[in-house]
Formats: structure tokens, C-alpha cells, sequence
């Protein structure tokens, strides 16, 4: 792996900041803001074109020039990465990002994109967050959403690789993901629609895999009900991803959630609760569950709980599922005891306000 450092030399990055008298009003209450609809200052962005990464720059937050022919908007060849910062007085902390963009990186393989090196990925959204670290919030419950995007800009019609691409980096203050806040979300489950199939796309964080979900969310909203819970595309009887989420299901004292098998994300905050339930004595399991066992675990009350996890959301207690024109209530629609010690823990680790014995919380220096 490259010296951050040194590789930054070779590359210069540019800076050109908005003076200050210029500079936008930040929210007075980022809770009460839709999320994701408000942006800082700066942005990060480098182009890549003949085999190298080039024009390395941070510089105002504004619009992106592009061809009408360029490839992006033919051919949807763009990634993209969720992660966020958070503040513990005068520091900002950042949570497994190099976990992040290990998996930008596989999406980017995976996409026939140009990778980025991760010393030099982490060391550009540093020096942009020194920039804007005003933009990170303090009060409990907000973030700075971080949105690393690579998108093909080649004006080229014809189906092949792009030749030239721009990744950037956005940030965004924001609270909590759903409007519900930390309280049961209603999960739609379809059987009509599928996501991902096992040698496509679903274990890459594509831009198309989520404009393939919509319609299945209209779907759910038309029963009052804000995700979707994925089925497997061959059988639709295998669950396997919410639209923002992995999913888990406590089952008495196993907790389990499907194995990646690449028709899923492989999410950083999966990886992280399958580490804590650990610790707390429980037995974390990866294997297949299907629709069935759930809707009858629930009837049954074998179904302690069950919760989805995620960048965005954290945690987030599922209070009903919604499978074949039925609603089935989840733990009385309430909140799981292992849904709020997780969360607890998580937003604890994640702001510096508890230990972190596994050193997954990375201050920006």
C-alpha cells in the first residue's frame, strides 16, 4: 500500500477555499433537516484520464459539468460509499473508514472502474475535513454524512468501459435517517421484485442497484410502509437485504443474519454488530433464513427481535413486516433489548463517548 504522504506529493492536491464572508449558514437544528439536502462548503474531487488520476483538487461545493453523451448517464457505470463523522468536543472522529473504501475499491473492480489507492482515499477526505470540520455537529444524534462517488464522464455512446472518470467527495450534516428517529420501522417484503442475483451486481455498491429498487418502495408505500425487505432472486423465499440495510433476526439466544454471497452488500456496520454480539455472549450466526421461519418465528414468539443495521440508519428496530398482504407485528412493535444495546453501543463507539476495544474509531489528524 502507498505512504499516503508521499503519493499525496506526487499528486498535489489544489486548494481553493470560499472566502469567508461567502461561506453558507449551517443548520440551526440538523436534526429537523431532511437528510441528505444539505451540503458544506467544499468538495473533493480528482479526474482520471490516460491511466492516471489527475486535477486533484479541493474547491467549492457546486455543480458538475458533463457531456450529454457522458457515459454515466447511458450506461449507470458509477459507485459510490457511505460513512460519516462525528464530534467529541474539539475532535472529529471517523468510524472504520478504511473499511469503506477497501469495499469501494472491490466496487470499483467490480465495475471496471479505476481504484484508489486507500492510504490516499482516506488521506483527501482528512485534509477535506480539516477544511469543513465546522460542518461536523455536536448534538447527540447528528453526523457529517461523507458520500465518496466515482462516475463515468467519457462522452462515448457505445456499451464498453468509460476511459475517463471523476471521483468526489461530498459531505452533508445530517440526523437521523428515517423520520421515525430510533423507533420500529414497518419493512416491506417482496415477493414480485428481486434486487440482486447471485454474479451480478449486489455485493458492489452501484449506483444502478438502487435505481432498480425503486419501484418496489412505491409498492410499499402505498401500504404505509418505508422499506424494502429483499427476497433471493431464484426462489423469493431466502431473505437477503432491506434497500439501506443488512438485516438480522434474533432467534431466542441466536442471533442471525444471511451470508454474504454476493448478491449482498457487505456492509461495514453488519461486520461490526456481528463483532459485538460476540462480545455480549451471544452466538452470531451467518446462514440462510427464509421468509417462512420468520413469519412463523413471529407467530410463534420464537422471534425476539429483529433489526436492520447500516450507515445511514445505525440501527434500526423493525416494529412490522408486511409479506403477502399481511402485516406481521414484530415484538410487539417495540424496540428489541439487543436492537438498543447495540445502538447504544454503536453511537457510543462511533462518537468517542465509550470504549473502543477494537479500535475502529479513526480521528482526523
Amino acid at each position: 500500500m502507498f505512504n499516503a504522504e508521499t503519493l499525496c506529493l506526487r499528486m498535489n492536491i489544489d486548494i481553493d477555499l470560499v472566502p469567508k464572508d461567502e461561506r453558507k449558514e449551517k443548520p440551526t437544528d440538523v436534526l429537523q433537516v431532511a437528510f441528505g439536502t444539505v451540503f458544506s462548503d467544499h468538495m473533493f474531487s480528482m479526474r482520471h484520464t490516460d491511466g492516471d488520476w489527475k486535477d486533484v483538487r479541493i474547491h467549492p461545493y457546486g455543480p458538475l459539468l458533463l457531456s450529454p453523451a457522458a457515459q454515466i448517464l447511458h450506461y449507470a457505470q458509477g459507485i459510490f460509499e457511505g460513512m460519516k463523522a462525528y464530534r467529541r468536543g474539539d475532535r472529529v472522529l471517523l468510524f472504520r473508514p478504511e473499511m469503506n473504501f477497501k469495499r469501494l475499491k472491490a466496487s470499483a473492480e467490480r465495475m471496471v472502474m479505476p481504484t484508489i489507492e486507500i492510504d490516499f482515499a482516506l488521506h483527501s477526505l482528512m485534509e477535506l475535513l480539516k477544511i469543513d470540520s465546522e460542518w461536523v455537529p455536536e448534538v447527540l444524534g447528528s453526523s457529517l454524512y461523507i458520500r465518496p462517488t466515482m462516475i463515468a464522464t467519457e462522452p462515448k455512446l457505445g456499451v464498453r468501459p468509460s476511459k475517463e472518470y471523476l471521483y468526489y467527495v461530498i459531505l452533508s450534516p445530517v440526523g437521523p435517517y428515517f423520520k421515525e428517529g430510533f423507533a420500529p420501522v414497518k419493512i416491506y417484503v417482496s415477493d414480485k421484485y428481486v434486487r440482486a442475483v447471485k454474479g451480478g451486481t449486489g455485493a458492489a455498491k452501484a449506483s444502478g442497484n438502487y435505481a432498480a429498487s425503486l419501484l418496489a418502495g412505491t409498492d410499499a408505500a402505498r401500504v404505509g410502509y418505508s422499506q424494502v425487505l429483499w427476497l433471493d432472486a431464484h426462489e423469493r423465499k431466502w431473505i437477503e437485504e432491506v434497500g439501506t440495510m443488512n438485516l438480522f433476526v434474533r432467534f431466542d439466544d441466536e442471533v442471525v443474519t444471511p451470508p454474504l454471497g454476493g448478491s449482498i452488500l457487505p456492509g461495514v456496520t453488519r461486520d461490526s454488530v456481528l463483532t459485538l454480539v460476540k462480545d455480549y455472549g451471544l452466538t452470531p450466526t451467518e446462514r440462510m433464513i427464509s421468509i417462512d421461519e420468520i413469519i412463523e418465528g413471529i407467530s410463534s414468539g420464537k422471534v425476539k427481535e429483529i433489526f436492520g443495521c447500516g450507515t445511514a440508519a445505525i440501527i434500526a428496530p423493525v416494529g412490522s413486516l408486511w409479506y403477502k398482504d399481511t402485516p406481521h407485528e414484530v415484538s410487539d412493535g417495540q424496540t428489541g433489548e439487543l436492537t438498543q444495546r447495540l445502538f447504544d453501543d454503536l453511537i457510543g463507539i462511533q462518537s468517542g463517548e465509550l470504549e473502543d476495544p477494537h479500535d475502529w474509531v479513526v480521528p482526523v489528524e
